[in-house]
């Protein structure tokens, strides 16, 4: 067999003769590995706007509470309906219950946020809550017991204490981020995605309660949330702005006179739209559809909440302009008769209500000073029911009288209603801030 190659031996040092000296030379360097090219470090992602929102501290804390307390908000109003239908055999009494405690709450809500402005949420919210409670089981009491017609009323009546929870959670956010218009922004697009899941989840947690456990058991899960959620809420002080007992100036009615009458129109706009939309699905023989595709257009305004809080805000006409051209698509799918087609466009409207709401809400900061804030909030929120409670009543009349496609006109008229009060708004709320 041929011999191995042998490796050739490393070169040794060499000697080299200088003059009568025997010197040895330096072996040759030995070639190094090339070195590699370093990659460059990627630059660290920047956290996202609710990332950041949420990196506050003390931001997590009361906006757990804000969410459990949110929820019965959804949750009482059908509730109170199927309970005592239930329990009384007549939607006429519950009805009328439920429309007598929304007025009591249009007149007690506004100065229940006065107190909270004055003497501090903890101290106000707390009591307050605990006598709606109060009222809400002295109703499942007198339900139960076939106790006289106005203990209802009466008990119901005493809900109307529960504080604003998305006013105050709103005001919070406003105290700890002054100075940052940006994050604010997030933050009050985030409240209104949070109104729309209360609205959404609330009615199909209640409905669920009171038909699988038992009659009551919505209007007792939706009092052990709103007592546990404020709680909760109250007990993070560090958060809490500080009250503002001496705040003097115009009262927040008038500083509010060009705002109400928007909030007013779109709460119109909101209650037309419903009633209609149930109306038109229960005459195409697809009522059970009605409580899914209403919470689909709520799942619209909540996601386009969120989304809307990463981008850069826009002005309130334009907003209003999007929302008016997005309130003519249901119109226009019913007078098709495409139920599929008025589920896209019920989402479309949901997803143009977000940035409306947003932009308006933002507005009272411009006009209220931050010691009327909740009571501000509050006041746009009564001026909504009530502009809901009209637009269902309106919308109920004309489907008695024109069948269940012309009505969706209704919801389309306030739109373009609003887009010319929101540029009254425009002008006067600039001239406010300018006088200033």
């Amino acid at each position: 067999r041929p011999a191995r190659p042998t490796a050739p031996a490393r070169p040794g040092p060499l000697m080299a003769v200088t003059g009568t000296t025997l010197v040895l030379a330096p072996a040759p360097a030995r070639p190094e590995h090339p070195a590699r090219p370093v990659r460059a470090a990627r630059p660290a992602r920047a956290p996202g706007p609710y990332r950041r929102l949420f990196a506050v501290p003390g931001t997590r804390g009361f906006t757990t509470g804000n969410l459990i307390a949110r929820l019965p908000m959804g949750m009482f109003g059908i509730s109170a309906i199927m309970m005592i239908a239930g329990q009384r055999g007549s939607y006429a009494l519950a009805g009328a219950v439920v429309a007598a405690g929304l007025a009591a709450t249009a007149v007690v809500a506004p100065w229940t946020a006065r107190l909270v402005d004055r003497h501090g949420q903890a101290r106000v919210a707390v009591p307050a809550t605990l006598i709606a409670v109060v009222g809400s089981l002295c109703l499942v009491a007198c339900v139960r017991t076939q106790a006289p017609a106005w203990t209802l009323f009466a008990s119901y009546a005493a809900t109307a204490t529960t504080p604003n929870i998305g006013g105050m959670s709103r005001a919070r956010w406003t105290h700890l981020l002054k100075g940052d218009p940006t994050a604010h922004h997030t933050a009050m697009s985030f409240e209104q995605a949070a109104d729309e899941l209360a609205y959404m989840l609330g009615p199909v947690v209640a409905a669920f309660l009171c038909t699988a456990v038992f009659p009551e058991a919505g209007t007792l899960a939706g009092a052990a949330l709103l007592l546990t959620g404020m709680l909760v809420f109250t007990a993070q002080r560090a958060t809490e702005p500080p009250p503002a007992p001496a705040v003097r100036g115009r009262s927040p009615l008038r500083s509010l006179k060009w705002l109400l009458p928007l909030f007013f129109t779109l709460g119109t706009m909101f209650g037309s739209l419903e009633i209609t939309s149930v109306a038109h699905l229960g005459g195409h023989g697809l009522g059970a559809l009605s409580g899914p595709v209403l919470a689909l257009q709520a799942a619209g305004s909540c996601a386009a909440g969120l989304l809307y809080g990463t981008l850069r805000p826009r002005g309130l006409p334009v907003c209003l302009a999007v929302l008016a051209g997005a309130m003519a698509l249901p119109w226009a799918a019913a007078a098709t008769g495409s139920v599929p087609g008025l589920a896209v466009a019920l989402l479309v409207a949901g997803m143009a209500t977000a940035p409306v709401m947003v932009t308006a809400m933002s507005r009272i900061h411009a006009v209220i000073p931050p010691g009327r804030l909740n009571e501000g909030m509050t006041l746009a929120v009564t001026a909504i029911f009530a502009g809901i409670a009209l637009g269902s009543a309106g919308a109920g009349s004309a489907i008695d009288h024109l069948g269940t496609t012309a009505p969706y006109a209704l919801p389309a008229s306030a739109a373009l209603l609003a887009l010319l009060l929101g540029r009254a708004v425009l002008v006067r709320v600039s001239g406010t801030r300018s006088a200033r």
